[in-house]
């Protein structure tokens, strides 16, 4: 009996546990609630924030104010979150019909210093980083034949190529993120002469019975010998051209309203002076004035019979 007892109370410790998830920045995750269906309502939750609350059967689905929140969508009772940051990193809890059950996100981040292909002989440091646990876990690599390794190269060799493992542990299991590490020869450098050499050959005209002619200085050569590029000489010139029109427009201007002018005078002081005018006089005699009116006068009556 006491041991049913302890099975079931570890299966109750391992549900409550739940699952661990690793990821990398930039992919994209799906995390399964534990459940296939849910009757009443379905809920997210990235820590203490909401993410998602969903009745099955009546109202409206809620969303909540977590970070992740516009990156994620539920898909049935999973949550699928897109362009994962190491922000998204810890615990997830997902609430089926008031049972809640517990996920932990976990966000690696592996690489190389200098990242890219690494040169043979050069020096090389492997870092990884774990996202999502309360404390940063012990971390160690396993190089491509499966010894253990601190992660720092001090020469880069052939064997060094291959996939590397960022292990740790986490609540008693093992977990690891691979690395792919390339190679890559170095390029062979060109052979130079040696300096005695070279100060002879440069001390030996390549023609004796030629006679050295310097070359012509061309305009590009010219404006690099002012120190000068070339687009300063074509701008120079365009504002030397510009200001010579100008004043040619000025000249010209300044001419026409001297002349202007000129022919505006002559025309004034050849103006003959203006002769009084004459008005047309009539000898007829003036009107007999009119009589004033005064009072009317009275009929006399008629005599009498």
């Amino acid at each position: 009996m006491k041991t049913i007892v302890w099975f079931g109370f570890v299966l109750g410790a391992l549900s409550a546990a739940g699952k661990v998830i690793l990821t990398n920045v930039g992919q994209k995750v799906t995390l399964e609630c534990g459940v296939n269906t849910v009757n009443n309502r379905l809920v997210w939750h990235h820590g203490d924030d909401l993410i998602h609350s969903i009745p099955m059967k009546s109202g409206f689905p809620v969303k909540g104010r977590a970070k992740c929140v516009e990156r994620t969508k539920v898909k049935q009772t999973k949550l699928e979150i897109s362009a994962v940051k190491e922000e998204d990193a810890g615990k997830f809890i997902c609430t089926a019909d008031g049972t809640p059950h517990e996920h932990i996100l976990l966000v690696v981040s592996v690489g190389a210093k200098p990242s890219g292909e690494l040169q043979l002989g050069s020096e090389a440091a492997l870092h990884c980083q774990v996202k999502g646990l309360n404390q940063d876990p012990l971390v160690w690599w396993e190089r491509p034949d499966g010894s253990r390794h601190s992660g720092t190269l001090g020469s880069v060799t052939r064997s060094d190529a291959g996939t590397w493992e960022c292990k740790f542990s986490h609540d008693g299991g093992t977990y690891n993120m691979g690395l792919t590490i390339k190679v890559q020869e170095p390029a062979p450098e060109a052979a130079t002469p040696s300096s005695s050499q070279s100060s002879n050959d440069d001390l030996k005209p390549a023609c004796p019975d030629c006679v050295t002619h310097q070359a012509p200085l061309t305009p590009s050569a010219a404006a690099l010998l002012l120190g000068l590029s070339w687009w300063v000489w074509v701008a120079v010139g365009v504002g030397c051209l510009v200001v010579v029109v100008l004043m040619v427009f000025v000249i010209v201007l300044c001419k026409r309203i001297r002349r202007k002018k000129r022919k505006f005078q002559t025309m004034k002081n050849g103006r003959q002076p203006l002769q009084p005018k004459k008005y047309c006089q009539c000898d007829c005699p003036a009107a007999a004035a009119k009589p004033q009116q005064g009072r009317r006068r009275e009929k006399p009556s008629a005599p009498p019979l």
